[in-house]
């Protein structure tokens, strides 16, 4: 059944969970860096905020182009990605600790990231983006899920390849994600197997169907 105003969640795998650490000492000491600024015209049409411009400058010449490319509106509304940092406890409360959640209003789709992340390295926000961004319609799946949490370990992955020193950001709650799922990738050699198995135990994920329209060919 179509619904409106779906929110597609970035949840927390089971296999994600742990505590938080805490390093002020290395947070005061770390900057994130700023990726130079050309053409960002058309991120107007997506975002005013410089950090989220500056995720998305990220995203550019990277695995992401194309879920960059969905963010600028090649996707299936035709129209750019709102994308903004939100209290997501305001949509509902059990949200409050999400990552980010996709919505989509009427034709408009809209990126909510938790302000939490605000302190995020620009690649680790890319990278959520990058999932976010392949929700794009009023149906979600299993099949769908694996392939954006899939999409957003391989961004990861690149790039800590290009910048080693995002290891020093281990510290932040965007980055423990980020490299929890990337590990995942890596140990079951660069396939989706394990983040499929996570997905599918998931609660969060529970009532979706194995496979959905939109998204792949459904018999």
């Amino acid at each position: 059944m179509r619904r409106t105003g779906i929110l597609f969640l970035s949840l927390t795998l089971p296999l994600l969970t742990g505590k938080i650490v805490t390093a002020a000492d290395t947070k005061d000491s770390i900057k994130p860096a700023v990726f130079i600024q050309k053409n960002t015209k058309d991120f107007k049409k997506v975002s005013d905020d410089p950090v989220i411009i500056d995720a998305l400058a990220a995203m550019r010449g990277t695995l992401a182009d194309f879920s960059l490319n969905a963010i600028l509106g090649s996707n299936l509304t035709g129209k750019p990605v709102k994308i903004l940092f939100k209290n997501l406890a305001e949509i509902n409360p059990n949200y409050s600790n999400y990552d980010a959640l996709g919505m989509k209003k009427g034709t408009q789709l809209y990126i909510y990231l938790n302000p939490k992340h605000r302190t995020a390295p620009p690649e680790a926000l890319a990278s959520i983006l990058s999932h976010e961004a392949l929700h794009q319609d009023s149906y979600n799946s299993i099949n769908e899920e694996t392939y954006a949490w899939t999409m957003e370990a391989s961004v990861w992955n690149e790039m800590k390849k290009k910048n080693p020193d995002l290891e020093k950001y281990n510290y932040h709650p965007l980055v423990q994600r980020e490299n929890a799922i990337q590990e995942m990738y890596v140990n079951a050699e660069y396939t989706n197997k394990l983040i499929r198995k996570s997905v599918s135990l998931n609660p969060g994920y529970s009532d979706l169907p194995p496979r959905s329209p939109g998204f792949e060919n459904v018999d």
